[in-house]
């Protein structure tokens, strides 16, 4: 009887093993595929059956790519603008939620609900006052113009309100009675234990900005200002797209962004257990 239970736990076992995997394998093949697709041309990816191996036009396509968009000056202008977008966002976010969260003061419910509601407002209702905004000061084709609108970001507030919410106001307190000044509070006691909703809001805001695609490609008047979004969607051509070049564009494209995420989930998991031992 015990080695009948065993076998089923172990068939068990063995079933679910085989359904991650599985899981495993269609959550990895887009990305295998996109890469197989960077090392071929356009013909081999299209044939019956169609190609799953590696080729060796990866950097045939990346000197087309080059030619065709610039594509290191994407890069550079994705990650300076995405760079910069994170780390203003995110002081204006945790300054913002903070206050919010910890301090009282005349229609604090009223602002907050209301701006809560600006997230139903259709993001593209926005387009035109902004793009007449930032012609009226001669800002369009800047990285201002892809930074500056979107830097107060109703739902990265909303985040990390939520995790200030929960911070014990007596430690507050404590440290006022002391003599620490607010600054102090917030910089050496609130902020380093908010690591976990630090990470996960900038993860948000870098994938935000990163994937921009609507208002890059209204303020952009230059090839030299593309970002990858707008740059990748250049590509498609009316008769014919060379998708070597557009697997290349998004496999570059991807590489950032996942660094970026795989460097925050460190400090994620080390901030939570940092927490728990605390």
């Amino acid at each position: 009887m015990m080695n009948t239970n065993k076998s089923k736990r172990g068939l068990g076992k063995v079933g679910m093993y085989a359904l991650l995997l599985l899981f495993l394998v269609i959550s990895i093949f887009p990305f295998y595929w996109m890469l197989v697709g960077s090392t071929n041309t356009s013909d081999k990816m299209f044939t019956s059956p169609p190609t799953l191996l590696p080729g060796s036009e990866f950097m045939t396509n990346l000197n087309n790519l080059d030619a065709t968009v610039g594509i290191w000056r994407v890069l550079f202008n994705s990650l300076l603008v995405s760079g910069l977008y994170v780390v203003i966002a995110l002081a204006v976010s945790a300054t913002s939620a903070y206050a919010f969260a910890k301090y009282d003061f005349k229609g604090k419910n009223v602002i907050f609900t209301i701006f809560i509601l600006s997230m139903m407002i259709p993001y593209q209702a926005t387009l035109i006052p902004l793009f007449q905004m930032m012609s009226s000061y001669n800002l369009l084709n800047t990285y201002f113009a892809l930074i500056a609108p979107q830097l107060c970001y109703p739902f990265a507030i909303f985040l990390m309100r939520q995790n200030f919410a929960a911070f014990p106001t007596e430690l507050m307190e404590s440290a006022r009675l002391d003599g620490a000044s607010e600054l102090k509070i917030f910089m050496k006691i609130v902020l380093p234990s908010m690591k976990p909703a630090l990470a996960a809001t900038s993860i948000f805001l870098f994938m935000f900005q990163w994937n921009n695609f609507m208002w890059p490609l209204v303020a952009i008047t230059s090839q030299d200002m593309y970002t990858f979004p707008v740059a990748l969607s250049t590509l498609n051509g009316v008769s014919f797209t060379d998708y070597g070049q557009v697997m290349v564009g998004i496999t570059i494209a991807t590489i950032p962004i996942m660094i970026f995420f795989l460097v925050l989930q460190r400090h994620f998991i080390s901030g939570m257990l940092g927490s728990a031992i605390k």
